[in-house]
């Protein structure tokens, strides 16, 4: 379960405390809720698992290698061991996986299979396509040590591979087989589980009149993938505090997420139930737009509990705001630094951080894209990244920030 960690000495907002359960702790930058979020978050306990359970994980120690890479010399190539300069006569025949290859002398030649041992004294491989046999001599072009795999050339044994922290991607899983592995000790993927409200969603269909259809909770799944989470459930909830907080308490999860109740609105209840549940608020507001009315708090069984707006892009923003930091920090990874980038032309806001969808033009400047309201989704769907647009006055330059695909 998650715990939660202080909160830098530099905030711009008060730090919670017992007493500030339930009431408004002030909005703070977009900046430092990124970083209350992660601060929010330990490193879940470390495991141990099987290659085929750790993708997606994060490594919980460095990963060393077991063996020499390769373990012994072998050939890259399908063709001729050779020993000395030729011509050869060719000696014996070495296939991949067999364990013994003989010995040549000078002038002598062992026809070889790609990654199969090369017999001891070999000096070089002679490539099939460069090759010329006649009976058993052979001939043809080779520069000494041409085309051998030597033993540790790539990593020898103990040495580091990749450090802690790292996420295991399939690449990474390969590398632990090829080093030896079978089982590695990871950081879980946190679970996370959504609850989405609203007396007004529909979730199928077209919406009658007074109704809406449910934009946010098809988002979730590949949201929660790409930010290195495992979304176990989505619960659809009404308007109402008693449902919200049976809800909360039966979330199974390191994350619950909460869609359209984060606001100070007569159907926004989340803020009660947080109260109710003895939880301490560590965001409660922050100065974006869109997506001002989120909230971040810690339960006291240690799980994190997230509110996002209801508007669809007002809650991408804000699952990037603060469900992206919360599970990096989860995952016991650094939280990213976002690229700058040079570009002034973009319009600010006078007191809050903009996450504008973009595009880059064919002159290569950034310009936002259409329908970019808190409500639209058509915009961002069709961007390339969010610009983290400071407020006027700062100088702060123009960040990027990824979006999944």
């Amino acid at each position: 379960m998650a715990a939660i960690a202080r909160v830098p000495a530099d905030s711009d907002a008060d730090s919670p405390t017992s007493s500030s359960v339930g009431r408004r702790v002030g909005a703070v930058s977009w900046d430092d809720a990124r970083a209350r979020a992660h601060a929010a978050a330990r490193p879940l306990p470390a495991v141990h698992v099987e290659l085929a359970a750790a993708s997606g994980a994060t490594l919980a120690e460095p990963l060393t290698s077991l063996v020499d890479l390769p373990s012994f010399d072998r050939s890259a190539m399908d063709g001729y061991a050779v020993c000395g300069e030729g011509p050869w006569t060719v000696v014996g025949e070495v296939l991949a996986g067999s364990s013994s290859a003989p010995r040549l002398t000078r002038g002598q030649a062992c026809e070889v299979a790609t990654g199969a041992l090369l017999p001891e004294a070999t000096t070089a491989v002679l490539p099939y396509e460069n090759a010329v046999r006649e009976g058993r001599q052979l001939t043809g072009p080779v520069s000494p040590g041409g085309h051998i795999r030597r033993a540790g050339e790539e990593c020898g044994t103990g040495e580091p591979l990749a450090p802690s922290g790292a996420v295991v991607s399939p690449q990474l899983l390969g590398l632990a087989a090829a080093a030896g592995h079978d089982r590695l000790r990871v950081h879980p993927k946190p679970r996370v589980r959504a609850l989405v409200t609203g007396d007004e969603v529909c979730v199928a269909g077209i919406p009658p009149i007074g109704q809406v259809r449910d934009a946010i909770g098809p988002m979730l799944p590949g949201l929660v993938d790409w930010a290195g989470g495992t979304l176990t459930a989505t619960t659809y909830l009404p308007d109402s505090t008693t449902a919200l907080a049976e809800g909360l308490a039966q979330a199974e999860a390191d994350v619950i997420l909460v869609s359209g109740s984060s606001s100070i609105g007569p159907a926004d209840h989340l803020r009660d139930c947080i109260d109710r549940l003895g939880g301490q608020l560590w965001v409660d507001g922050v100065r974006c737009r869109p997506g001002h009315p989120q909230a971040l708090a810690a339960l006291p069984d240690g799980r994190l509990l997230i509110g996002l707006p209801g508007n669809p892009l007002a809650a991408l923003v804000g699952f990037l705001t603060l469900v992206v930091p919360a599970i990096t920090g989860l995952r016991g990874a650094a939280l990213d630094d976002l690229p700058a980038v040079s570009d002034s032309s973009l319009p600010r806001h006078p007191t809050s951080t903009r996450l504008l969808p973009i595009r880059t033009e064919n002159n290569g400047r950034l310009a936002a894209v259409n329908h970019h309201a808190s409500a639209m989704l058509r915009g961002v769907a069709m961007a390339e990244a969010l610009a983290v647009v400071p407020p006027e006055g700062s100088d702060c330059p123009v960040r990027l920030h990824g979006l999944p695909g």
